[in-house]
């Protein structure tokens, strides 16, 4: 089945039961014939064939703003969750285990085992959610090792080549853009329903309910793997249950209770009912013993906080427990994985080096991990429960400053460099301990100090935005991206909110470069200074967008500044400007009123290479 092809292959959920069971039996017949084609007149392909697909799949689920209370296990007294309750029962769970108190810098450090404040995408927008050039990626290194790479959901480590999933190792992707569906960076006027996603960079609409079709288009991606017999390394991060909570009704009218966040949970409910279909799924097709299942969460608790939060303190985005403490199940049948707890304090950083590990697959020279391989401690072959010098940094931003964060030792937590909390004594980190234990405290404050030094350089050098280069021309810039703002909602840009900053940016090519500048993207089709109604989404609304009385923009380009009356008609504003292959430059829009007086910058820019 090609790319072009995959998606659109997919049957309708009412069709789906037929199907499948047609579909296995053409694979099951076709691979027969392939093993015995293969092994009669091929015997070293065979041979590497075997070795290929005796190595263990992984699955890798990333649910987004669940917390560690958003589980019926965990104690939460009104959520049910049997599915991920189930699959913990069957995992190695990791019950210190930490993430980043926001997503981006979650997904960054999954994918570069390395800390968000050096490999820097270490804020969701402000220009820092990509990757450092020339740091490898998970992806990346599993496919140049024979494994097939595919990612269904959210991305978020960039919204332009050379950025996105197809770019960075995923031989197959369907994604949205941004944060989610409603940020800045998306397709406008997206919804949650019958959503409009890339196919390998290609914008086409996929009927259903977003979570639903992440899970069918992975079962069906996995099929095609199975019957080909090849390694499979399955990225599937949602973008459920972050907002807009948008749901079918039968998942939040259980939960319809004062106190209880029913749309959220419904979010909850349905990602577990589909964690339900993909293990059954795995069991029925024979996948479950040699595939590595890993499921987690990217940050802290958000809506359900109220209502439980596991007995921690805080939430996400903070550096509290609550803002970072994740759950996270890893279940390996065929690598004798004995489910049980394990207290070891680790970090997402962990799980790359963990995975290259237990699959025998070696890291290219380029590769740094700060995170460390748990492989023999997850096979039983390490018997400590504790690494006693290890010490963790946790910190993201859209401009980290030092002691913004927190220090993880044992069950030793410094935060924000002044405030110590014993877990051991005080779980809710109620009770700072800083004078009491002022060795602890000098200990962690000196080994922050070293890791600051080391990553502070790296700060102030943003990554660029690549403009002009074939692979993709023209390119979208937005306010989600301009240099330590945020400005990363569709409410922010229906509002009218008054940010602006520059984009940095590099120039891939000689050439001359047209810059259309807009305050509404131009599939919304607008007038600069106009308004937009609202959007009516089928579970939802985004409110009406407001006019803004814009009489000019203006646009700096490195050195260069020009300005252009605004009409009350113009829908776009178009600069040129000559520039040269790999110079590096900040972009800046600027809208004024008549009176001259800055509103707000374009939120917009689409520039590209004559």
């Amino acid at each position: 089945m090609s790319a072009d092809t995959f998606s659109s292959s997919l049957p309708r959920r009412h069709e789906r039961g037929c199907y499948v069971r047609h579909l296995l039996h053409r694979f099951a017949t076709l691979a027969c014939v392939l093993v015995a084609l293969t092994s009669a007149e091929y015997p070293h392909f065979n041979a590497h064939s075997a070795e290929l697909a005796s190595r263990p799949n992984i699955v890798l689920i990333l649910s987004d703003d669940q917390g560690y209370g958003d589980f019926s296990r965990h104690g939460n007294p009104v959520l049910k969750t049997p599915n991920l309750d189930r699959l913990a029962e069957q995992s190695i769970r990791l019950t210190d285990f930490h993430v980043a108190p926001m997503c981006t810098p979650t997904r960054g450090q999954l994918l570069t085992g390395m800390d968000a404040c050096r490999n820097g995408a270490t804020c969701v927008c402000a220009g820092r959610s990509f990757v450092r050039p020339g740091i490898p990626l998970m992806p990346e290194i599993f496919a140049a090792a024979g494994y097939k790479t595919a990612l269904f959901g959210k991305w978020h480590l960039g919204d332009s080549f050379p950025n996105l999933p197809q770019h960075r190792g995923f031989g197959e992707s369907v994604y949205h853009l941004g944060w989610g569906i409603t940020s800045m960076a998306d397709t406008w006027r997206n919804d949650l329903f019958n959503g409009r996603f890339r196919h390998n960079g290609v914008l086409q609409e996929y009927p259903g309910y977003c979570t639903d079709v992440w899970f069918d288009l992975s079962m069906a991606w996995i099929k095609e793997r199975q019957a080909r017999g090849e390694p499979f390394l399955l990225y599937l991060p949602t973008n459920a249950p972050h907002g807009p909570l948008w749901v079918p009704d039968k998942y939040k009218e259980p939960y319809k209770k004062p106190g209880v966040p029913a749309a959220f949970f419904g979010m909850i409910a349905n990602l577990d009912e589909n964690i339900g279909r993909l293990d059954k799924f795995l069991s029925e097709s024979g996948l479950a013993e040699n595939s590595i299942v890993v499921f987690f969460h990217d940050n802290g608790g958000t809506a359900g906080v109220n209502l439980f939060n596991a007995g921690m303190r805080d939430r996400k985005t903070t550096y509290y427990d609550g803002g970072h403490r994740a759950a996270c199940f890893i279940r390996w049948p065929g690598g004798q994985f004995q489910p049980r707890d394990l207290d070891n304090l680790c970090q997402v950083q962990d799980l790359l080096p963990t995975l290259l590990e237990l699959c025998d697959v070696k890291p290219p020279p380029t590769a740094k991990f700060d995170g460390i391989s748990l492989a023999k401690i997850l096979r039983g072959l390490d018997e400590q429960r504790e690494v006693p010098d290890r010490m963790l940094v946790v910190q993201y931003g859209q401009k980290p400053e030092k002691f913004a964060c927190a220090v993880l030792f044992k069950k030793w937590r410094l935060v924000h460099g002044t405030e110590l909390y014993d877990l051991r004594a005080d779980p809710g980190q109620q009770k700072n301990v800083a004078t009491e234990q002022p060795d602890v405290a000098r200990k962690m404050r000196d080994h922050y100090d070293r890791w600051w030094a080391s990553v502070e350089p790296l700060l102030a050098q943003p990554v660029p935005i690549v403009i002009g280069a074939d692979e993709e021309n023209p390119v979208t810039l937005t306010a989600a991206d301009w240099w330590n703002v945020y400005c990363d909602n569709m409410r922010d840009l229906r509002m009218g909110k008054e940010a602006n900053s520059v984009w940095n940016v590099q120039v891939a090519k000689d050439g001359r470069y047209e810059f259309a500048l807009r305050r509404w993207p131009k599939e919304a089709d607008a007038a600069i200074a106009a308004g937009v109604p609202e959007f009516q989404a089928v579970d939802g609304l985004l409110p009406a967008g407001k006019a803004l009385p814009i009489a000019a923009v203006r646009l700096k380009v490195g050195d260069l500044l020009d300005e252009t009356k605004v009409a009350a008609d113009s829908k776009e504003i178009k600069f040129a400007v000559d520039l040269k292959a790999g110079t590096k430059l900040t972009l800046q829009s600027f809208c004024y009123d008549a009176s001259g007086q800055e509103l707000c910058g374009a939120y917009f820019a689409y520039v590209t290479r004559k």
